[in-house]
């Protein structure tokens, strides 16, 4: 064994002891169904200051004791990678380390053979710690995922919207994991976000791209979703249109949300032998906040008689501002 592949191993033990110490797991199925990395530094009270760095994504430090700085300039996925990055410096009794964008540039488990062993090991233990294989398995069985699957580039990155973690490191640790084989991880990694985002939206074109763009169905239920304020959300529902019951969109409004496109699918079928048709919605999420994507089918002269609900909770204030993380915040406040 390499000394490169040493490193790798001994990085992934270390992020599934500490699962382990912190019974990670329990919390992650029974909460959102992300890893709290922010969280977890907190409970290992380890220092986590956010600042506008300039030409860093984050820092290490241990002297006089230690600490972590993560950026404000980039998205909330690359936060979370880079906070799990530091802490696997701490956990791994590392030497300080000040760490650029190369840690996004570099593949988790694809190091070369003269690369620093030291970010070798934070870049896996980041990535395995972030998204261990019980994770995937977690949301395969929510989502009714297969194998097979994940050789769709849409499939992947709803992964990583859910897990929290960047599109590129999701790639190479389904191949770790043996989900894709390599080459097929090397293939999807080279598909630009934008592109996927624009092949889930067709027809509607939004005025930028930088707002993830989420699939729901009703796998999505009862579960909470961490996002940005410029999200968009493609829901697709089945509606029993056959009985007049058709789902409210002007209820979109008063949760925060704009209609950006309203279709029905398969309707032909459905007309011939009156089954439901399934209702495609697109939302754009017009704020940052903290609540509830909520709609209800009910017959339009019968609003009061409503037939189903579909509720999913949401938590769209996107990156990390200044100072400390709204998990540390709410650790203080618990603690206090």
């Amino acid at each position: 064994m390499t000394a490169v592949e040493v490193a790798i191993k001994n990085a992934v033990i270390a992020a599934g002891r500490l699962h382990g110490d912190l019974n990670t797991k329990e919390r992650v199925i029974e909460g959102n169904g992300q890893v709290d990395v922010f969280g977890i530094l907190a409970r290992l009270d380890v220092p986590l200051l956010f600042r506008p760095l300039e030409g860093l994504l984050g820092a290490y430090l241990n002297d006089p004791a230690p600490g972590i700085l993560v950026t404000t300039k980039r998205p909330l996925s690359v936060q979370r990678f880079t906070a799990a990055h530091e802490l696997g410096h701490h956990y791994l009794r590392h030497n300080p380390s000040l760490d650029d964008e190369s840690i996004l540039r570099r593949s988790p488990f694809m190091a070369s053979r003269d690369a620093n062993l030291q970010e070798v090991e934070a870049d896996s233990f980041a990535a395995s710690f972030l998204l261990p294989q019980w994770l995937v398995v977690l949301h395969c069985k929510r989502q009714g995922w297969t194998t097979a699957d994940f050789t769709s580039a849409r499939v992947v990155y709803q992964l990583s919207l859910r897990a929290g973690t960047s599109y590129t490191a999701t790639c190479w640790t389904l191949a770790r994991y043996r989900f894709v084989n390599r080459l097929q991880a090397r293939e999807l990694s080279k598909i630009e976000p934008r592109t996927i985002k624009q092949s889930i939206l067709g027809r509607f074109k939004p005025s930028n791209y930088y707002g993830d763009v989420w699939e729901l169905t009703e796998a999505d239920k009862s579960n909470v979703l961490h996002g940005g304020p410029s999200d968009i959300f493609v829901i697709r529902l089945k509606e029993n249109a056959g009985a007049g019951y058709l789902w409210r969109v002007d209820e979109l409004s008063q949760a925060g949300f704009s209609l950006r496109d309203d279709s029905r699918e398969n309707a032909s079928l459905s007309d011939t032998v009156g089954g439901p048709v399934t209702r495609r919605i697109v939302a754009e999420s017009t704020r940052q906040q903290d609540g509830k994507l909520s709609l209800s089918e009910a017959r339009p002269w019968q609003l009061d008689q409503v037939a189903s609900r579909y509720i999913v909770d949401l938590d769209l204030y996107g990156a990390e501002a200044e100072g400390y993380s709204r998990a540390e915040r709410r650790f203080r406040l618990e603690a206090a």
